[in-house]
């Protein structure tokens, strides 16, 4: 029978009273892997829990190990992690240098002399089944026993088995939750099934229930209006007013006076008193359209309100206190404004609390179909019109655009032609003339339209695996099996900007 030294004891006694503490999982765990690096002469401590639908193991939390913006995760059987999930046997490496099936995917030991290591990993054990894999390094020559090193480290794995399972299920609703945002629209105003927007959809119904400041980026005319309305639609402040500020059409004269309001006098054409854009948001949301073109000085206040949350209007002695939610929205990158210096840095990480991406038409593949008809269908009512389907040319013109001024546009084209259209079909005559010279020659247009269809293919596969690889070509080109360079020149060919798929930390 193995007997604990009372330094152990006094630091499975600790680690137990730091579980008693009414901290959330998450906090519990790792506390408790910073009191077994502290208290013993293990370092670089895991937990990670098992997805009892895939067997697919997943690490959660770390200690000494920089795992920040990564997605580390193990098949059933992969690696010494894989394999003490899939068996529910503790394992001992004494030389991780030596050992194959060590992998450090968290590449915290590539500066380390690995045969100096021992790794030890044991099962997270709860209700008779494993929930987890707990492990740790330690140096080899301090490794006597190795049944001992398993017998410690299984007792720490009991302590924390409960909080690993409750862990378990929190990531599991999450998944669900994100799962079920994404499959449903948040807003019947926003059309579309493609996976972009999906992805869209998972946002919105994330950051709905919360007052967290959004930042919508997308070009002109991809929805970024909708998709605020949506946030506020589905938030607890649904109740109260969403206002809307385009920022764009505000000189720098009147943006005091419109954000923040005036009193009667204050200025020449001040005949009377008015409310500003944020008192009249009051206990909802105010939206600022197009942020990126307010000027410097217009800027330099709005940081001011959104820092201090309360305001003076122009010419009053009362302070106003400011309870709205903030969503901001831009057409501009403007990350690369705040490089050039046009944007300030300190307001944009103010703004850019949570971002959301607007797809343009071009990368949503068969949405611009869906859209279409959605749009035939609304002008036929309209209208009045008895307009019951899109001829296959006309789709074939639809497919084939690029689509320069998005969603909108597209709007605009439904509506020109189901004006034109003199039976019960859009066919591709009633489309605008920039549409219809994608039809000059028909074998021009069956390669032009497979073209089409391969780029957008290829364009969708290189952003997802961008995506994968939050941003980092080479890993985005292992994923792929193709090389870097090839990466590199297909981003720049389709125009796909790399740099906002990175995981930004404020």
């Amino acid at each position: 029978m193995i007997s604990f030294t009372y330094k152990d004891l006094e630091v499975l006694h600790d680690l137990a009273r730091v579980l008693a503490k009414p901290l959330d999982f998450r906090e519990q765990l790792d506390m408790v892997l910073e009191g077994l690096s502290s208290g013993t002469e293990m370092n670089r401590g895991m937990i990670s829990i098992l997805d009892r639908d895939t067997g697919e193991v997943l690490l959660d939390v770390a200690h000494g190990v920089d795992i920040q913006g990564l997605d580390i995760s193990y098949q059933p059987g992969e690696g010494i992690t894989g394999q003490v999930a899939q068996t529910g046997k503790a394992m001992v490496i004494t030389d991780i240098g030596k050992e194959a099936h060590f992998l450090d995917r968290t590449g915290a030991r590539r500066s380390l002399n690995c045969s100096d290591l021992a790794f030890v990993c044991v099962p997270i054990i709860y209700d008779e089944k494993v929930v987890g894999v707990l492990s740790a390094d330690k140096v080899a020559r301090l490794v006597d026993n190795q049944d001992y090193e398993i017998k410690f480290l299984s007792e720490v794995a009991d302590l924390i088995a409960k909080a690993v399972h409750m862990r378990s299920i929190e990531e599991e609703n999450r998944r669900l939750k994100n799962i079920l945002g994404r499959s449903r629209r948040p807003s019947d105003d926003i059309i579309g099934n493609s996976k972009v927007m999906k992805e869209v959809f998972g946002l919105i119904s994330q950051v709905s229930d919360s007052n967290t400041t959004v930042l919508i980026n997308g070009e002109t005319g991809t929805g970024k209006e909708l998709v605020a309305r949506s946030i506020h639609r589905n938030s607890p402040r649904s109740p109260g007013p969403f206002v809307e500020v385009n920022c764009a059409a505000m000189p720098d004269t009147l943006i005091e006076s419109e954000l923040f309001g005036h009193e009667k006098g204050a200025f020449t054409d001040a005949i009377r008193s008015r409310r500003g854009r944020f008192e009249e948001a009051s206990s909802g949301t105010i939206f600022l359209d197009e942020v990126g073109e307010l000027s410097q000085l217009a800027q330099a206040k709005l940081l001011r309100v959104i820092q201090e949350r309360r305001f003076q209007p122009l010419g009053s002695t009362r302070i106003v206190n400011v309870n709205v939610r903030i969503i901001a929205a831009s057409n501009r990158n403007l990350e690369q404004e705040v490089d050039s210096g046009r944007f300030r840095s300190d307001l944009y990480y103010r703004l850019n609390v949570f971002p959301v991406y607007m797809p343009a038409l071009r990368e949503r593949g068969s949405d611009i179909i869906l859209l279409a008809d959605f749009f035939v269908d609304r002008y036929s009512r309209q209208l009045k019109k008895n307009i019951k389907r899109i001829s296959t040319p006309a789709i074939d013109c639809l497919l084939a655009y690029h689509w320069p001024g998005n969603v909108r546009e597209l709007e605009n084209c439904i509506e020109r032609a189901v004006i034109l259209a003199m039976a019960d079909t859009i066919e591709s005559s009633n489309l605008p003339p920039s549409l219809q010279m994608k039809l000059a020659g028909t074998e021009k247009k069956r390669q032009g339209q497979l073209t089409v269809l391969v780029n957008n293919f290829e364009r969708s596969i290189i952003i997802d695996a961008l995506k994968d690889a939050k941003g980092n070509q080479s890993k985005a080109a292992r994923v792929l099996g193709t090389t870097k360079r090839i990466i590199q020149y297909k981003v720049e060919k389709y125009g796909i900007d790399a740099l906002r798929f990175k995981d930004k930390k404020v």
